[in-house]
Order: structure tokens, then sequence, then C-alpha cells
């Protein structure tokens, strides 16, 4: 599979196969996701994988914001908790911020290293979607994060058992400007 095919191929995966997904080939999807670029090299970001009772009981009490994703949740075999460590992005080493964004560069690297989770991960033959409304403060006690830790997001993972299509895209033409 090409980068391209990768890509473009790739979906956002809410209903999955009664099928569990084996640690060693969880483990190859991190081992790739890994390379994703990030902050001065500081890869902070650090992934969960939640199974069996605590999945559910994450899936029934932390998403009331927006009970569809716990139904995501509660569908797939694992979850995988986005987390990353804090006050490493944007900072030099005296503590001073090396730009005006600040600290909102772990968003950014965050965001990077969850692509390539899902990237790596549609390539092995697994769906995934990516979660972002859900009771932050909850899940992180249930998941018992350290104060080093945020929580970012939360991916249901599996083996699909759905093929949606594509969205439709827009135009090269909206999307690129030259100066």
């Amino acid at each position: 599979m090409t980068a391209k095919e990768c890509i473009k191929g790739r979906r956002s995966i809410r209903k999955f196969q009664d099928k569990p997904v084996s640690h060693d080939v969880l483990a190859q999807v991190v081992e790739t996701a890994s390379f994703a670029p990030s902050w001065k090299n500081t890869q902070i970001t650090r992934y969960i994988a939640v199974e069996g009772e605590l999945k559910n009981k994450i899936a029934a009490d932390c998403t009331t914001p927006y009970p569809k994703n716990g139904e995501h949740i509660a569908n797939a075999p694992m979850v995988i908790a986005i987390t990353v460590l804090k006050n490493r992005c944007g900072y030099e080493r005296d503590g001073s911020f090396t730009t005006p964004r600040k600290d909102t560069w772990q968003m950014f690297d965050a965001g990077i290293a969850t692509q390539s989770f899902c990237l790596a991960a549609h390539e092995l033959g697994l769906g995934t979607v990516i979660l972002g409304i859900f009771d932050e403060a909850k899940a992180a006690a249930y998941l018992e994060l350290p104060e080093d830790r945020e929580l970012i997001a939360l991916v249901p993972i599996g083996y699909p058992a759905e093929e949606p299509t594509a969205p439709m895209r827009k135009t090269v033409e909206d999307l690129l400007s030259y100066k």
C-alpha cells in the first residue's frame, strides 16, 4: 500500500467485528506511529490500550456529552487513550516558551502522532475513529493518569464491520493559494 493509498483509503470506522486486536499487532501499530515527528523530537505521545470492563466503563460513564461516542467505544474490542507528557512541547530547556504559541504545540504533536497511529492501523487492516467529545476529567481519573499526563483523545480500534465511502472533498483550488 502506498502512502497515497493509505491516506485516501483510511475512513473513520464506527462499527467493528467481534474480534480482538492482538497485542502484537497493536505493538506494530505503535512502533510505526513512534516515527511521527514531534517538537524538538520530544516524542510526548503515549498510548494506553483499554479493554474489557474498563473500556465498557469509559463507554458508559464518560460519553454523556455525546452518547454516540459511547456506542462506538462499546462496539470496539479496544479503545486507545491518546495522552501526552505535559510541559515539554514549545519550551526551551530553561522553561521559557520558544514561540508565542507557547505549549499549544503539544496538540499539534498529538495530532500528528494520532493520525500516524490511525494510518499504521489501517495498513494492518484495522479501523479507527478519533473521538474528541467525552468527559476528559472522568476518563483521566478512570485511567489513573499521573499528573504529568494529559488525555487528548480516545480512539476505538478493531477490525472494521463497515466500509464507509469517502465524503466529498474540497478541490485543490479551494484549499491551495499562492502568493
